[in-house]
């Protein structure tokens, strides 16, 4: 019997939804981490990518399916590296090592986003400022605020969330978020907050903040360069705004 015959074919593995097939039993160019090798990574479908970190399914699923499950439930891939640990764990073929995988793959992106605010020689691109804070802050189920601090050059100094809240509202004091500021020794800053609604407009309670913590930050010859809403699909800045 030769190697081909071994192995299930394509139109089958379709067939049945990869779910009851295991994957070592797929033909190698339709295994998620041949393919990964030989074609790259842009090739892979989201399903497919997260099965390589899964590395196992669960009875009767392959990791592809229940990959493909998981994207599913959650709403993408976004809703489910955000996802609170109870609703994750409670999810079939997700115990606490798939967990700590996931919640791993979404820290190393983070952190992969702010070597590249940090590294950068000024904070000159609006752009990758807001992508940063989307994948911060995106997702979450409460309000985090949290601050950019900068020096003279506008190079990030440090990124700090500050203040936690429930579904619609965070206690902010802007005492507090210039305190910060001068242990950093920074000479501007950046402010952030995120609307678990997913609609980034500004509120007027936004904007009234903004002005107490700029008023605040003035006195002691801090600037604050922006205060930016981040939503699921946008970023709203007050600065292109021109409110500060």
């Amino acid at each position: 019997m030769n190697k081909q015959s071994t192995n299930l074919s394509v139109e089958t593995i379709s067939q049945h939804s990869s779910k009851h097939i295991p994957i070592c039993k797929w033909p190698e160019t339709e295994r998620p981490r041949e393919k990964l090798i030989k074609l790259g990574a842009e090739v892979l479908s989201d399903s497919e990518l997260l099965a390589i970190f899964l590395g196992t399914g669960c009875q009767g699923q392959s990791a592809v399916s229940l990959a493909r499950e998981l994207i599913s439930q959650f709403n993408g891939l976004k809703g489910l590296l955000a996802a609170p640990a109870n609703d994750l764990l409670a999810c079939k073929g997700v115990g606490n090592s798939k967990y700590a995988l996931l919640k791993a793959v979404r820290e190393l992106g983070r952190r992969a986003l702010a070597e590249h605010l940090q590294r950068g020689s000024a904070l000159d691109s609006p752009q990758v400022t807001y992508d940063y804070l989307r994948y911060w802050l995106v997702g979450k189920p409460y309000e985090v605020f949290c601050v950019l601090m900068l020096d003279n050059q506008h190079r990030v100094i440090s990124a700090i969330e500050l203040f936690r809240g429930t579904l619609s509202r965070a206690s902010v004091y802007p005492r507090e978020v210039v305190q910060e500021g001068l242990k950093c020794n920074a000479a501007a800053m950046i402010l952030a907050h995120n609307h678990p609604s997913g609609v980034a407009e500004p509120s007027s309670a936004d904007r009234d903040i903004t002005s107490r913590i700029c008023s605040a930050a003035e006195l002691l010859d801090i600037r604050v360069l922006d205060h930016i809403m981040v939503g699921d699909t946008e970023c709203v800045s007050f600065a292109e705004r021109g409110w500060i």
